[in-house]
Order: structure tokens, then C-alpha cells, then sequence
């Protein structure tokens, strides 16, 4: 137990150093403690990119889960913006979406404007599980832009510019469809990424893991996914999913992420800030 910890102090103060094989030996918590104190003292961030990828591949494979899974949670209540596109009907749109965000849990509600230099621009809306979980409230496109209205978080306005529900709008779900869709592979045995890169997406610097299933969809969520690990937090900033043509489907990246608390005028319609 000492040796461990003193090997975790070790690698922190000489982080600046290769250590893959001093990481190497340490036991799966030991290697996720050590991950979250260089995530949060920042001497991750601080690695070039010839330093951090083999340090990535020399963890053992369930590391990152456990590490992004006892952190998943830690922003609950927060405000982000984001770049966002979807394949809908087959079609890849010709500008991104750029929202803003607030999302709190327990219960979970949220306020999301698409801001003016994405597609979209101007349209908002919010969802209170509390309230009405079966139904969001916004102005969502075309006659809409001018009269708000309750629309079914499931129904064709609602899905029209996304293949998913408004509940999904935050920080933890990539976390948490990365982490089932683990399951699936180990079940096919795909018990590590397939690379292991440093990439840099709209000015978000991550370590990108990117998974190859062996059959594609409809068994997993896509055929290749390339997920984007925060090198401050425990999250994935970014995701890039492909079909089984190989084709893009959905691009994702969270800009801006701050724990903040909200009351309960953030997610009123009749907040003076909102258009509705």
C-alpha cells in the first residue's frame, strides 16, 4: 500500500517524464487515483502529445471507464455550450448546431438556446421532469419561431433535428452510452481501443479512443466511435460516431463546461432573459 501511494506521488512530481511503465505496474484504482490527481493538478494537460499517448496505452483497459464512472455525476448541475451535428434521414447537415446549455438533475431540467452563428439560431427550450416529464416546452422552427408550445419529448417536432430525446442534452450521457456500450464490447471481445491519439477538435484539445466493432450497427450504437477524453475532468469532451458505410453520423463537442447552481427561474418560461 505504501509503495503505491508513493509510486502515485512519484508519478504526479515526474509526470513530466515517461512513466508508461511505472503506471504500467499499478493496480486498476491505483492507476485511476493516479489519473484524477494529474487531471485535476493539470500536469495532464501539461503533456505534449508525444508524452501522453503511450502513457494512455500503457493503462489497462478499464481504467478510463472507472475513472470517467466514479466521476460521471460531478457535473449535475452546470452550463456549457456545445457544437453539435446529427444525420437526420440521411442527410449531414451543412452548418453544426451551437447551443447553450443548463442542465440540473434530481430533477432534471433543462434550458437550451441555439445561439446565432449555428444552424437553428433562436430557437429554445425547456424540459422539467418534475413538472411535465412527457413534454417540452419552446418555439422549435418555422411558425413556432413566434408561438411557443408544448410538444411531446418524444414526437416527430420534437426529433425533427435530433435522433435524440431532450433528456440526453447533457454532459453525462456520452459518458454513460460510452460506458453500456462497454459492455458490449467485452462481450465481443474488444477489450481495448483500437488507437490511441491526441486530437484537437474546435480548439478542444483530448485524448481520442477510438472503438471498432466487429459488426456495426444495429448490435452497437455505431461502427466506429471516436471519443474524446477532457484532460482536466473526468469526461468525454468530444464524439465522432460512423455508420457501417463508414460515413459520419454524429459530431459532438462541448466548448465551455462550469458547475454552476441554478434557481428555479432558470427554467421558467416567464425568466425575463428567455424569448418565449
Amino acid at each position: 500500500m505504501l509503495r503505491a501511494a508513493l509510486l502515485i506521488l512519484c508519478c504526479c512530481m515526474c509526470i513530466g517524464r515517461a512513466q508508461a511503465q511505472d503506471l504500467a505496474t499499478l493496480s486498476i484504482d491505483e492507476q485511476v487515483r493516479w489519473l484524477a490527481n494529474a487531471a485535476e493538478t493539470g500536469a495532464l494537460e501539461n503533456l505534449d502529445d508525444d508524452q501522453l499517448t503511450p502513457l494512455f496505452r500503457s493503462l489497462d483497459p478499464l481504467t478510463v471507464p472507472r475513472y470517467l464512472e466514479a466521476g460521471q455525476h460531478q457535473y449535475a448541475s452546470c452550463e456549457f455550450t456545445m457544437r453539435r451535428r446529427e444525420r437526420i434521414k440521411g442527410k449531414w447537415p451543412k452548418r453544426e448546431d451551437h447551443m447553450l446549455v443548463r442542465v440540473t438533475r434530481d430533477p432534471l431540467r433543462i434550458y437550451a438556446k441555439w445561439l446565432p452563428d449555428g444552424a437553428h439560431a433562436g430557437q429554445e427550450v425547456i424540459y422539467d421532469d418534475s413538472k411535465r416529464p412527457d413534454e417540452l416546452y419552446g418555439h422549435l422552427g418555422g411558425f413556432l419561431g413566434v408561438v411557443p408550445l408544448w410538444a411531446s419529448v418524444n414526437g416527430t417536432l420534437a426529433r425533427a433535428q435530433s435522433n435524440h430525446s431532450i433528456r440526453e442534452l447533457n454532459v453525462e450521457s456520452i459518458t454513460q452510452r460510452f460506458l453500456a456500450e462497454g459492455r458490449k464490447f467485452a462481450e465481443a471481445g474488444i477489450t481495448k481501443p483500437s488507437s490511441i491519439d491526441v486530437k484537437t477538435f474546435d480548439g478542444v484539445r483530448v485524448v481520442a479512443f477510438t472503438y471498432d466493432t466487429p459488426t456495426g450497427q444495429p448490435a452497437f450504437y455505431a461502427k466506429r466511435e471516436i471519443l474524446g477524453l477532457d484532460l482536466r475532468r473526468p469526461l468525454l469532451r468530444t464524439v465522432e460516431s460512423f455508420d457501417n458505410d463508414g460515413e459520419i453520423f454524429e459530431s459532438v463537442v462541448f466548448e465551455r463546461i462550469e458547475e454552476k447552481p441554478f434557481d428555479d427561474l432558470t427554467f421558467d418560461p416567464r425568466n425575463p432573459e428567455y424569448r418565449f
